[in-house]
């Protein structure tokens, strides 16, 4: 027997009701033109009496498994653009790697070859994974790519003044938290104002990537580009243009990323500066003004020194001094941060 459409109310969306191959069907299309709701009635007919012929496995598609992946607790994180390339209709039979490869050009045609390991072969290749342990699919392992995971870009004081220039009014006292601190998008993002104290220019880190609360001083200069917007009365201290937070760890820099890009074309940057080398800018930055490597492995919050050296980049024997020229001074940014605790909040007026 066919499915049917109808309406609980005059003028409401459509919604697909009835019994086909056994199921029994009662869902809303979403749909307010009976002509678009209708085709997607005979779709889910058509999906149906497919998965009733040929079983689970020959027509479970992509979108099915990343759904049945995030509902047992996996990683939702960079799915949403993998989802919208392949769409609600492609098999999961049909991922391949050359299907990888292709969502590789459309998604990220521009990203280094460890971005697209992390954020579309990693995802896709866990929801396969999951699919193949239940028997819905033949285990298939994908081709990783092989360049240089080593980012060698970082902002000079004269570039990171240009975007902060270009920067819309809330980007600003973001790129003084990134720039002045080090801190990584999804730690700046999720600081609460009550852990940040202006006056001695510290911040608390307790929402941290590697589970390691620590305390941060930052040069008066990213205090100063902080307050430029006032500070909101609790929650988050960096806030989105309408006044709202940003919303938790989705995507790290993908909240901020149109604002940054922006800003960075403004300034006349290449697409190679994103908000991440904001936090290698910073180590470069520290080394070249302090030369402290022990202070600089505890403010930035890494678990091994080989991961601190890869932040930090050779620069020109000038760049302390034009630092200095720029209001970045992180001499007193260090010391005594591992043992620090937080402490009353110092409210600002």
């Amino acid at each position: 027997m066919p499915l049917k459409l109808f309406r609980r109310k005059p003028g409401g969306p459509w919604y697909i009701r009835g019994t086909i191959q056994g199921r029994q069907i009662y869902e809303s299309t979403g749909c307010f033109k009976k002509a678009e709701a209708e085709a997607l009635r005979l779709r889910r007919e058509t999906e149906i009496q497919h998965r009733h012929a040929y079983g689970k496995a020959a027509t479970l598609t992509f979108a099915e498994a990343a759904l049945a992946y995030m509902e047992t607790g996996g990683e939702p994180r960079f799915l949403e653009p993998i989802l919208l390339h392949f769409g609600p209709d492609t098999l999961l039979a049909d991922i391949d790697n050359a299907a990888v490869n292709e969502a590789a050009k459309a998604i990220y045609p521009t990203a280094a070859d460890s971005t697209i390991n992390r954020q579309l072969i990693t995802p896709i290749s866990a929801i396969v994974s999951m699919a193949a342990a239940e028997g819905l699919t033949p285990f298939r392992k994908f081709r990783r790519r092989k360049g240089s995971r080593v980012r060698t870009r970082w902002l000079t004081p004269e570039e990171a003044e240009a975007l902060i220039g270009a920067a819309g009014p809330h980007l600003v006292p973001i790129l003084g938290v990134l720039l002045g601190s080090g801190m990584r998008v999804s730690e700046a993002l999720n600081l609460d104002v009550a852990h940040f104290y202006p006056v001695t220019a510290e911040a608390w880190v307790a929402d941290t990537k590697n589970t390691h609360p620590r305390m941060v001083r930052m040069p008066r200069r990213a205090v100063d580009l902080i307050l430029t917007c006032p500070l909101p009365a609790s929650g988050p201290l960096l806030r989105k243009p309408n006044g709202l937070p940003y919303a938790g760890r989705q995507s790290e820099g993908s909240q901020i990323v149109n604002a940054f890009s922006r800003a960075r074309d403004k300034a006349g940057l290449g697409r190679d500066v994103t908000p991440h080398v904001c936090r290698h800018t910073w180590a470069t930055w520290y080394s070249a003004a302090t030369g402290d490597f022990g202070t600089l492995l505890d403010l930035g919050g890494w678990r091994n020194a080989d991961m601190a050296q890869r932040y930090r980049k050779i620069a020109p024997r000038d760049l302390a001094d034009r630092l200095l020229e720029h209001g970045w001074d992180f001499q007193g940014t260090g010391g005594g941060e591992a043992e620090r605790k937080p402490g009353r909040v110092r409210a600002v007026k």
